[in-house]
């Protein structure tokens, strides 16, 4: 791997870790880590429990991969900023039909690409039908329709999958090797703790396009991904990416119609922008940070202001009676922040 960083213990983020194991007892899970990047330093890194609840199963370890879920969305939102830094893609305010012009046109008519990245079109699937919840710009709404969009039109406009523009940018120069979308299981992958047997919000694929949900990634190599765009693209003093990919997919792009109150994307990043009471991000967390949040509560925290870069994974899937994910993600946030304070204490 061509990005590394030395490790600098600092107890004063112990407190992430005492959180990250609350956690940890109260969802389904078998295994867990959390990793945190301060000033160019990993200054906490620590694996929970197990792989699965098999007797022989693996420990949790560094090249253990966590499945992502919702996480891979912050991949797909570079592979659409690639094409539109590139001029595959015009803009983001085109129609989405001007670009998969065979989708029935009454329900995607004025839905544009910027809806699609800030989950603000308004569709939804039911069967084979395409319906429209809210017209394009006035809601927010968190539905796969949109990111299946967004991945044909990256397809159809790059001739690449998400998968290729990722690897040829960003795994390939950086030796990345635990990080990728499976078609099949191998010792490294945990087993994903369902919440009942045949829950029916978990799917596997076989696709290893980037566009399904079966993406695995290590703790470590995830946060290398946060600090990749903390750093704006440039590792060990080369450009490995042009800053601009990642400024637009980082930066508030949800539209001005938007409600206040809603959560606030970049390219499918949740952005901290003005105060929002539905947002997933911390209440301390400052102005400029961005998020990305997963089904199996693996989440990823960039705090440009503090140069931090938060990872926790676990392998539950959802969550269970009780536990409020949206407070959880939260008080990660602020607990980040408030270990930053006692650090600045400290050092005084």
């Amino acid at each position: 791997m061509i990005l590394i960083l030395n490790n600098k213990n600092n107890p004063s983020f112990l407190p992430v870790l005492d959180h990250v194991n609350s956690t940890f007892h109260k969802v389904i899970c078998s295994g867990a880590s959390t990793l945190i990047i301060h000033k160019d330093s990993i200054v906490l890194e620590q694996y929970i429990g197990k792989q699965s609840t098999a007797n022989e199963a693996r420990i949790v370890q560094a090249d253990t991969q966590f499945h992502v879920a919702s996480v891979r969305k912050s991949y797909i939102g570079f592979a659409v900023s690639y094409a539109l830094f590139y001029g595959y893609i015009n803009s983001i305010d085109d129609p989405v039909l001007s670009y998969l012009p065979e989708l029935e046109e009454a329900p995607w008519k004025d839905t544009t690409i910027r809806h699609l990245l800030t989950h603000t079109h308004g569709l939804k699937q039911e069967g084979n039908r395409t319906v429209r919840e809210f017209a394009p710009g006035t809601n927010w709404s968190y539905k796969q329709i949109g990111i299946e969009a967004l991945t044909q039109i990256v397809k159809r406009t790059t001739n690449k999958s998400v998968a290729e523009i990722i690897h040829e940018n960003v795994f390939i120069p950086l030796g990345f090797n635990e990080s990728n979308w499976y078609s099949k299981k191998h010792e490294q992958l945990v087993d994903v703790m369902l919440r009942n047997e045949g829950d029916e919000d978990w799917k596997t694929s076989e696709s290893t396009e980037g566009d399904k949900m079966n993406m695995y990634v290590s703790t470590r190599e995830l946060a290398y991904w946060g600090y990749l765009h903390l750093k704006k693209g440039k590792i060990n003093g080369k450009q490995m990416v042009p800053s601009e990919i990642i400024e637009m997919a980082t930066s508030l792009q949800s539209p001005t119609s938007l409600p206040k109150d809603l959560p606030q994307n970049g390219f499918l990043w949740f952005v901290k922008d003005l105060p929002a009471q539905k947002t997933e991000i911390g209440h301390q967390v400052p102005k400029g940070s961005y998020q990305i949040l997963g089904f199996t509560n693996c989440t990823l925290l960039v705090i440009p202001e503090e140069e931090i870069v938060a990872v926790r994974m676990f392998n539950s899937f959802g969550s269970p009676e009780g536990y409020d994910y949206l407070s959880d993600v939260r008080s990660f946030g602020d607990t980040i922040m408030k270990c930053v304070t006692n650090e600045s204490k400290v050092s005084l």
